[in-house]
């Protein structure tokens, strides 16, 4: 269990590898930031007790373990491990390691197929790895840092335990770099002092990886022959990572508020504004989908009615993102950002939802109609399903009016649409056509 091991599973890892490598965790008990998991109640615990793993996937934002507990499965429990990378390899590379997997499988062992970002596999390439991982030939182990129940199908899915990591905590993150700092075979050999943890710890936004990674580089910088004193300072750090302060992390609260920006300056009728904050989180690396998909929430929420239209460029701008990917994709996103924020905006359709799912909770009744019953057999007929019911195109303008609420609940306004774009045209028409219910509105 103390043997260290890279990504290849069994092998030293050299000391010209990166300081994230050097320390990788190689027992349970150094994993950070993740007792539901490996605790003492935690699933992988149990399955490191009996040595026997379901396929599965980790789902989480990067550097946070996924790879790690992966190498630690292939190490511990001995099974032949061989790793894909959704970037790299196809269905060819995918069908090989089957073919690999099943002659091993006859001497005794097992495979564990490791796909690091499975989210980046397309249909085909899933589609090939499902037989194998039903028949029991591979046991998956795939890492992804969107959502799989987005990009992950169902059917692969359905036959893999899904489990969830989290950003580590910065107490966390503070336990892995002076781990480092004591067990590293290079670093421990200085007398290494961080003056500006805070820094450290922001710059890092839960990334074990990138705190590492953060250290080494500054270690490298500020080391002097025949000197095992090193400082490490908040002007080294910035130095060796050339950015300052003012971070981006994907991750952490400065995501969250450029987002919040970005939504704002759409909502807010600013293209100039929602244009600078798109290129921002791309020049941070932010994933054109995370952004694609907001803007889609975004059509329906903010504009709405006012221009259904929006829904569709939306979905077309999310559709052309996975279709092409960076660097070409940022053309779609900013076609999609600037009709958006120009669009007219109303928020009705979302508050009517509100008002509904208020009106719903309220206990009232939701009994259907009779007459708004169907009535598929003769014996729901003769029952009275569906009896009264009038057809609005049978009668001139397409429309007739009926009772569409429940039994004994009195109609009332949910959707309240604006004066602006498309919507107009639709509250004049139902103010028209149900005076009696939006007269109130007017």
């Amino acid at each position: 269990m103390d043997e260290l091991f890279d990504e290849n599973a069994g092998t030293v890892v050299p000391l010209t590898a990166p300081l994230a490598d050097r320390v990788r965790p190689r027992k349970l008990e150094d994993i950070y930031g993740h007792d539901h998991l490996v605790g003492e109640d935690g699933p992988l615990r149990e399955f490191f007790r009996e040595g026997d793993f379901p396929s599965m996937i980790f789902w989480g934002p990067p550097g946070v373990g996924k790879t790690t507990i992966a190498l630690m499965i292939a190490e511990l429990a001995d099974f032949n491990f061989e790793r894909l990378s959704a970037v790299d390899s196809g269905v060819k590379e995918v069908r090989g390691i089957i073919n690999q997997a099943r002659v091993v499988r006859k001497k005794g062992r097992k495979t564990i197929l490791f796909i690091d970002e499975i989210h980046r596999f397309n249909k085909s390439q899933q589609d090939a790895l499902l037989h194998a991982v039903e028949k029991g030939e591979i046991t998956l182990v795939g890492a992804t840092t969107e959502n799989p129940s987005f990009e992950v199908n169902s059917a692969l899915l359905s036959r893999c335990q899904v489990y969830r990591l989290f950003l580590l905590s910065e107490e966390h993150i503070r336990k892995v770099v002076e781990k480092a700092l004591l067990e590293d075979l290079i670093l421990k050999n200085y007398d290494i002092e961080i003056v500006d943890w805070e820094f450290l710890l922001l710059i890092s936004a839960g990334d074990a990886r990138i705190a590492l990674n953060s250290l080494e580089l500054a270690f490298k910088i500020a080391l002097r022959k025949d000197e095992k004193k090193v400082i490490i300072t908040r002007k080294l750090l910035e130095k060796a990572l050339q950015q300052k302060t003012t971070t981006y992390d994907k991750k952490g609260e400065s995501h969250y508020d450029t987002i919040s920006a970005f939504i704002k300056s759409l909502r807010g009728s600013d293209p100039d504004a929602a244009l600078f904050w798109l290129v921002k989180m791309l020049d941070a690396g932010e994933d054109p989908r995370f952004i694609a998909r907001r803007m889609v929430i975004f059509a329906s929420e903010d504009i709405g009615n006012a221009d259904p239209f929006a829904l569709t460029l939306a979905i077309s701008v999310f559709q052309a993102v996975e279709m092409i990917g960076l660097p070409e994709a940022q053309i779609n996103l900013a076609q999609g950002v600037t009709y958006l924020a120009s669009s007219n905006k109303s928020n009705s359709s979302y508050f009517g939802l509100k008002r509904a799912d208020a009106a719903l909770k309220s206990g009232s009744s939701v009994s259907v109609p009779m007459h708004l019953r169907n009535a598929p057999t003769k014996l729901m007929k003769d029952f009275g399903y569906h009896e009264g019911y009038q057809y609005p195109h049978s009668f001139e303008d397409h429309f007739i009016k009926e009772h569409y609420f429940p039994d004994g609940r009195e109609p009332e306004v949910f959707y309240k649409p604006g004066d602006y774009g498309k919507e107009k045209a639709f509250k004049e028409r139902l103010e028209s056509i149900w005076s009696e219910r939006y007269k109130s509105t007017k």
